[in-house]
Order: structure tokens, then sequence, then C-alpha cells
């Protein structure tokens, strides 16, 4: 807790000090918190827990100055309209959300609707950056982007979630794009998405003996792995 702290205090530092495009980029690091955080909201209203309980349980990256003013909102309407005013990620929810999105059903869908249009953004915008930035961040938004398509997918097995809704969530700015991406959408089983990471060097070892069985590591486990490499 204390070492999360002080990595809060010296990043919000850096971030009061910072100019564009510096602070532009320091701030979508960012948004994936605030993400985290009003889903947590939201699903906290769903269950009718005090918004003032909820904030308490948020991550401080993704706190912004007009949190406070979310305390009035007591259903996930009233939320969604808060967030359309008070937040940063009022684009993603206009152009990706309604309000009559917000049910239980839909929160996991709501969480990876925002993260594609989070990761697609956040993406060009390393792009423009260009250089190290560009070089860097480009790679891991693309694992990030390619992580999310294989889990939506095999998380999506056996429910009511369609092909074509499934696709929808796909971020578009992977090494899977687009071809591997039209691959999944069309996958039915783990092993036809096993298939089609067999294409890609970089993942194709992280499906190799991910297995249910006590001692096996997770796919999910796999993926955290590789990122911190």
């Amino acid at each position: 807790e204390k070492m999360r702290e002080k990595l809060v205090s010296e990043f919000r530092y850096t971030r009061n000090q910072a100019f564009r495009p510096l602070s532009v980029f320091l701030d979508y690091i960012t948004y994936s918190y605030m993400i985290d955080n009003i889903v947590l909201l939201i699903t906290g209203t769903l269950h009718e827990r005090p918004i003032s309980e909820l904030i308490t349980k948020c991550h401080p990256l993704g706190t912004f100055m007009q949190m406070e003013t979310l305390h009035i909102a007591s259903t996930p309407s009233e939320l969604y309209n808060a967030v359309l005013v008070d937040t940063p990620l009022a684009p993603y929810f206009v152009d990706c959300i309604t309000k009559h999105d917000l049910d239980e059903l839909n929160i996991e869908i709501i969480r990876n609707t925002l993260y594609r249009a989070y990761l697609e953004d956040f993406y060009k915008l390393c792009e423009s950056l260009g250089g190290a930035t560009a070089e860097i961040m480009c790679n891991l938004l693309a694992f990030e982007a390619d992580r999310r398509s294989f889990l939506i997918t095999i998380n999506s097995f056996g429910t009511e979630l369609t092909k074509e809704d499934r696709a929808k969530l796909y971020p578009r700015c992977g090494k899977l794009y687009p071809y591997g991406l039209a691959a999944l959408a069309k996958a039915d089983d783990f092993d036809q998405v096993r298939h089609i990471a067999d294409y890609y060097a970089e993942y194709k070892p992280l499906f190799d003996d991910s297995g249910d069985a006590a001692g096996d590591k997770t796919l999910e486990d796999k993926f955290f792995e590789y990122e911190v490499q």
C-alpha cells in the first residue's frame, strides 16, 4: 500500500510539472484506471451500494477532479449522465455506450468496449508522437490489444454473446489486426483459437501447455509473464 501511494504521488508530481505532449501521454496512462473505476462504480450502483463507499475502493490513478460530484448519482443511469459531464472518458461513452446498456449482463461488454476505444485512441496518439515513444508504446499497446482479443474470444464460449458482437469488442491496433481478428471472430472453441495463435511466433508459446489441471499455468498467467518480460 505504501509503495502504491509513493508511485501515485510521484506520478502526479510528474504530471503536474509536464507540458504537452508529455502531459497528454500521462493522462492517457490514467484512463485505463478510470475505466476500471467507473465500471466498479456502475457495478456497485447496480447492487445498490452507496457511491461514497465504492469510491474508497477505486484505484487512485483512476480518480479525477470531478469524482466527488459522482456522489449525487444513486442509479446507473444517473452515474452514466455524471460520467458524460464530468470525466475525460466522456468521448468513449458517447461513441460506444448508451444508458440502456447499463445492466449487469452488459458490464463486461461495457468494459471491453471502452478498452477497445481507449487502446485504439492511445495507439494513434503514440504513433503521432513518433520516435522511441511510438516504437515502444505501440508494441506494448498492440500486445494489450491482442491479449484482450484472445481472452474476449475464449471467455465468450458458452455465453449468449454472438460472434458478431464479439468481433465489435476487439481492439483494432494489434498484430492480429486484421486477419487474426477475422479468424478469432469465427472461432468456436479453444483449439481453434490455439490454431490461430500458431501463426504468430510471439503468441504460439503462450498457448502451449495451458490448461486447467492442477499446477498448470492459465493463459492469463502466461500473458502476464510475457508482458512483464
